[in-house]
């Protein structure tokens, strides 16, 4: 649903609402600015900005794109600002695009275009109304309080994916084999994204620190300094939590590997105890196959065995005994090689 809402400030820090854009057309007094702010506009809202605020169509064009990069363009008459919002909810992080055209006496914002309901720009008159102080310095310094706000947004959105960060790490290590890669490998994901924003966001700000924007004032800058840091410390975090992620992956991977090793190990051990038990039994089984034929029994007369065939299971303990003591010998052997 569009939502416009139009605002004149005095250098007096009086704050006035409008009822249309055509007054901040009409009513253009000394000694003010306007503030247009639009939540999910309609093209032909935009387009109607075109020729009293002579912006260039592009501008339009830009707002109501979708997946567009930050970015500043400079034109004769204003300066055009694409930022990102974020938040982050039920592991999903939302971006949000919003637009900033700022010229010499109006600033005018543009939010919420196919956000879904999100609004970035929420409460922001209150918050305004708060610093009024700066902000009826002039568009510069209002510009500064809405990205302040945004940017504060931001940190709130990457505190929540540290969090997500900390509770997989913690998983991983209490509770191994239970850790999902593919919720690490999500969060990766994010991070790239706010990587990618921010550091094009960076380069905006040194564009305006560096006093390339016209309509930005110079009382205004050192404010914009101030958001660089910000911006500069939260690329610094995602480079970081990138940097623990990949550790994640290749610990879970090593940690797999761990247990797969030993699985195979307690296999091998199994086998060797059955070759062992089958190596000791083999010639026994000949032995008591060929000590136990009828033939044998027929030919020598059963009484002989009354003395014979304990000889003969004195004979086969002997034997096993000895390849046992064999087969131990000659893994000492190997061990030792």
């Amino acid at each position: 649903m569009s939502q416009s809402r139009f605002y004149s400030i005095s250098t007096k820090g009086k704050i006035t609402t409008l009822n249309t854009a055509n007054e901040v057309f009409t009513n253009h007094k000394n000694g003010e600015f306007y503030w247009l702010d639009y939540y999910q506009p309609t093209r032909e809202e935009l387009t109607a900005l075109i020729e009293p605020l002579d912006l260039h169509p592009l501008t339009v064009e830009d707002c109501t794109d979708e997946n567009l990069v930050p970015k500043i363009e400079e034109y004769p008459n204003n300066t055009f600002i694409i930022f990102n919002s974020y938040s982050y909810t039920e592991r999903e992080l939302w971006v949000d695009e919003v637009d900033f055209i700022i010229g010499k006496n109006y600033l005018i914002t543009v939010s919420g275009y196919k956000s879904n309901g999100r609004n970035p720009l929420l409460g922001i008159e209150k918050l305004v109304e708060r610093d009024i102080n700066q902000a009826k310095l002039g568009p510069s310094h209002l510009l500064h309080i809405i990205l302040d706000h945004v940017v504060d947004n931001m940190f709130i959105a990457i505190e929540s994916l540290e969090e997500e960060l900390d509770a997989a790490e913690d998983n991983l290590i209490n509770d191994p084999e239970n850790f999902v890669p593919s919720e690490t490998i999500l969060l990766r994901r994010h991070l790239l994204t706010l990587r990618k924003s921010l550091f094009h966001e960076r380069e905006i700000l040194v564009k305006i620190c560096r006093k390339d924007c016209q309509f930005i004032s110079d009382s205004a800058i050192y404010h914009f300094r101030d958001i660089y840091d910000h911006l500069s410390k939260f690329f610094e975090l995602i480079e970081t939590y990138r940097e623990i992620v990949s550790s994640l992956l290749e610990m879970n991977v090593s940690m797999m590997n761990n247990l797969l090793t030993k699985s195979a190990n307690q296999t091998n051990l199994s086998v060797r105890r059955l070759t062992l038990i089958s190596t000791i039994f083999m010639p026994l089984t000949l032995l008591a196959g060929i000590g136990g034929m009828s033939e044998w029994s027929m030919m020598t007369n059963p009484s002989n065995w009354k003395i014979s065939y304990p000889l003969f299971l004195l004979a086969m303990v002997i034997i096993g005994l000895l390849n046992y003591l064999l087969i131990k010998n000659l893994e000492k052997r190997d061990k030792v090689k």
